[in-house]
């Protein structure tokens, strides 16, 4: 498969230490998250690194957001700059831009937009954790924006493998093409 690669951007999704740490297959998600990036890398198509964090307190956090307030208390007492820390297999390079979202979609609360106007990037290819949060979050909306979407299936991952499977099979097609590292 062809792919234009000069309005492409790679974005590797919540590959914190602590996110990955909770997967039980972490070990092949990082293997195939590390090859989209040496290959977008290789290929001179921008690494975005999305991680989600907030400020000490978690003050942007909602006891109406179901999802957060449900940790708020939890993320009260975490030290924040460990807890927004890429997995040691991911580091992104010096020159590489890490985004710092509040929410499951990359795009809410960061600066992810800016970014990907200053790369000219109109083609995102999503990998992350997980598969119902963060990559469905950021693809439904990056698909209302118009962006042309890629997922990498086998560099997503969620705490529900049948979830995972549905979405990249039955949902994701329909805004997204769906690859496998090696088929991108």
């Amino acid at each position: 498969m062809e792919h234009n690669t000069s309005n492409t951007a790679l974005l590797v999704m919540d590959m914190q230490a602590g996110i990955v740490a909770m997967l039980p297959e972490a070990a092949t998600i990082v293997i195939n998250t590390a090859k989209a990036i040496a290959k977008a890398r290789d290929q001179k198509i921008p690494v975005i690194y999305v991680v989600v964090g907030f400020r000490q307190g978690s003050p942007e956090i909602s006891m109406n957001n179901k999802s957060f307030a449900a940790s708020k208390e939890r993320f009260e007492s975490v030290d924040m700059a460990e807890f927004v820390k890429i997995h040691e297999d991911l580091k992104p390079n010096n020159d590489e831009v890490v985004v710092t979202k509040r929410r499951f979609s990359a795009f809410t609360g960061s600066d992810l937009e800016v970014v990907l106007r200053a790369y000219g990037a109109q083609h995102l290819v999503l990998t992350g954790i997980s598969t119902s949060g963060v990559v469905l979050s950021t693809l439904r909306e990056a698909a209302d924006k118009d962006y042309r979407l890629t997922v990498l299936a086998d560099c997503c991952a969620d705490g529900d493998a049948e979830v995972h499977q549905v979405l990249t099979t039955k949902v994701f097609p329909r805004q997204a093409d769906v690859l496998t590292v090696e088929e991108w």
